[in-house]
């Protein structure tokens, strides 16, 4: 109760410093969250269109995503230094997995049958994909919007270990100076931007799945 009690205090006493730390996290994230939503997508539907190029852009994701995030962290100092451009590099390899997937595997489950009629009504490449694909496509895609955008949350948390903002500042002061309350504060703060964001993505998420399929039940990816 006393800990507990001891984080609103700091919360309280140091409100600006938190503030400042919060700011500093949205704007990281959600920087990291578009380079990672325009590579994604793209890369995504380049793949659909390019079946050999699939295993490949697949394969490099997944083995990059398997990378410890402290060694990528550390390995980008050696070459991009210390600083919030090492943590969006960092930030943006991680991230692009599930929007990459999500996008290959939405447009790909789109019912054949469905193309084969805009195409045999005069639909072009671009138009079956802008008006037809991706459109179906959405609701797979949003669901790995949703993953990515909690994952790079997160991952920012730890982004400070190599000189960049956030409330990561506040997590690793915590931990070198042996001062519990403060790293709390820093990760429940963290955590409660994941939570929010999760929460109204998900009310975004079923609003188009409604939309496109009349459900809000969730399967497949």
């Amino acid at each position: 109760m006393n800990f507990i009690l001891g984080v609103f205090k700091l919360y309280s006493e140091r409100f600006d410093f938190f503030s400042e730390l919060f700011i500093q996290h949205i704007l990281l994230s959600g920087t990291a969250i578009i380079f990672i939503t325009v590579i994604g997508l793209f890369l995504g539907v380049y793949i659909t269109r390019n079946k050999k190029a699939a295993g490949i852009v697949l394969g490099i994701s997944n083995f990059l995503y398997t990378i410890p995030s402290i060694a990528l962290f550390g390995f980008l100092v050696a070459i991009s230094g210390i600083g919030n451009g090492s943590a969006l590099i960092a930030l943006t390899v991680y991230g692009v997995l599930p929007i990459i997937r999500n996008t290959y595997v939405g447009i790909c489950e789109v019912d054949s049958q469905i193309i084969e009629s805009a195409i045999a009504m005069g639909s072009t490449n671009s138009q079956l994909l802008i008006k037809v694909q991706f459109p179906l496509a959405l609701p797979v895609i949003i669901a790995g919007f949703r993953t990515m955008v909690v994952m790079t949350i997160a991952l920012g948390g730890i982004a400070s270990f190599i000189g960049a903002g956030g409330l990561g500042v506040a997590i690793w002061r915590g931990i070198t100076t042996n001062f519990p309350e403060m790293t709390a504060a820093g990760s429940i703060l963290v955590a409660a931007l994941a939570v929010v964001s999760d929460f109204s993505l998900g009310i975004l998420e079923k609003k188009i799945r409604m939309r496109v399929f009349g459900t809000v039940k969730i399967g497949g990816v």
